[in-house]
């Protein structure tokens, strides 16, 4: 900037400005009008789009993008590059735009933190899901075009786009990975071949050297142990259908995804649904067998799965999962979350009970088969009439003792 003319400084000046007061209409104007530099930096380093970023103004960043501005250029002081700042503003959608334009998630601030370790530090869990779940589609590229002395691509180029979805997804719970597994048209049809793409991305990302993405290479690894269970299922439905000794076993089900998320779902009736205070048994054992089966015993994502795993009073193997993956998360409300999947916020009742919270229909029907006995349970009134006599609850005793108190102290003596 020394060397920059005084119309320079007052032209860059000015864009620091209207991104200030995020006038993006006077931005564009001033963009169209005179030729700036986008990568000119301000007194601490930062750029337009580090500082369009760190305002969370993502219809700026995304001009500024447009006009080629370099997602990866930094000269801040303490090193906080446009992803940074955009993890921090706690703009989700932000992040995703500048890891579309190719921002590395791996680059570190100052004080050796990724944006997504930023995001976690103030709370912006969903910017940390984003990020941590991020995958180019150039990842994808290579496994739709033959390698090698390969004849034929790992994944047939028909199902990249279906694949990239089902990697992409941030709810790592095991029943919603089952559910994005059967939406996502083709997959189910190319079970193994999924698994053998997976394991090889999973085998790529640990072999990166210095942009080893452990995170990464741990979710691909989890995805193909649901792929490979899924598998196990549907070879275990047609065994019973070919078995003429099992011709009369009901067998509820003939969908893999389906019986797979039955078992999922199965816990001890002893444990208490209500609370969500409960592992059911096959997904507790499941995860836990795909925790130890991770092959890269010295990474970090391993071991401090195993130590919080091996703990005197271990959270759920789910929740584990879902931290090495999409960070920790410092409150969890979870009387807010689906029952089925996982899913957060999911605002749907059960209609007789009201006690559990579904995100939608196909999680209440999923679940409704070991449900359906609490629910009759839990939907009794609180008060019975039987043989002519009221059997009044606590909370109806203690209104009545109320309004009689209310009664007695309104009273006057004449």
């Amino acid at each position: 900037m020394a060397t920059a003319t005084m119309s320079e400084i007052e032209l860059q000046k000015e864009i620091f400005d209207k991104i200030s007061n995020n006038d993006t209409i006077g931005l564009k104007t001033l963009l169209s009008s005179f030729k700036v530099k986008i990568q000119c930096v301000d007194e601490h380093g930062m750029s337009p789009l580090q500082y369009a970023c760190f305002k969370g103004n993502k219809e700026i960043a995304q001009m500024l993008l447009d006009q080629g501005a370099d997602v990866n250029f930094c000269q801040h002081e303490h090193a906080y590059t446009a992803l940074h700042f955009g993890a921090l503003s706690g703009d989700a959608d932000l992040c995703n735009l500048l890891m579309s334009h190719g921002a590395k998630i791996t680059s570190k601030n100052s004080v050796g933190r990724t944006a997504a370790q930023m995001a976690a530090f103030v709370g912006n869990h969903s910017c940390v899901s984003v990020i941590n779940n991020y995958i180019p589609i150039a990842d994808i590229d290579y496994y739709i075009k033959p390698q090698g002395l390969r004849t034929e691509p790992m994944l047939p180029p028909h199902l990249a786009d279906s694949f990239h979805k089902f990697i992409m997804q941030v709810n790592v719970h095991p029943v919603r990975i089952a559910m994005t597994l059967q939406k996502c048209l083709g997959l189910v049809d190319n079970l193994e071949k999924i698994h053998k793409v997976l394991e090889s991305m999973r085998q790529r990302e640990m072999t990166r050297g210095a942009d080893t993405n452990e995170v990464m290479a741990f979710k691909y690894h989890y995805l193909s142990c649901v792929v490979q269970e899924v598998i196990k299922c549907q070879k275990l439905l047609e065994a019973r259908k070919n078995d003429n000794n099992l011709q009369n076993d009901k067998i509820k089900t003939t969908d893999p995804i389906e019986f797979f998320i039955r078992k999922l779902l199965k816990h001890n009736s002893k444990n208490d649904i209500k609370t969500l205070n409960f592992k059911p048994e096959y997904q507790e054992l499941f995860l836990r067998e795909t925790v130890r089966e991770f092959p890269f015993r010295e990474s970090t994502i391993f071991r401090q799965m195993v130590a919080t795993l091996a703990g005197t009073d271990p959270p759920s193997a789910s929740s584990v999962v879902s931290a090495a993956i999409n960070g920790q998360r410092a409150f969890v409300e979870l009387s807010q979350m689906c029952v089925t999947c996982g899913e957060d916020k999911a605002n749907k009742k059960c209609s007789k009970c009201k006690a559990v919270q579904y995100c939608d229909r196909e999680c209440q029907r999923l679940h409704w088969f070991l449900h359906k006995k609490e629910c009759t349970r839990l939907e009794q009134p609180s008060i019975v009439q039987t043989n002519n006599t009221k059997i009044i609850d606590a909370d109806d005793k203690i209104k009545i003792a109320d309004a009689i108190k209310h009664e007695i102290d309104n009273l006057t003596i004449k």
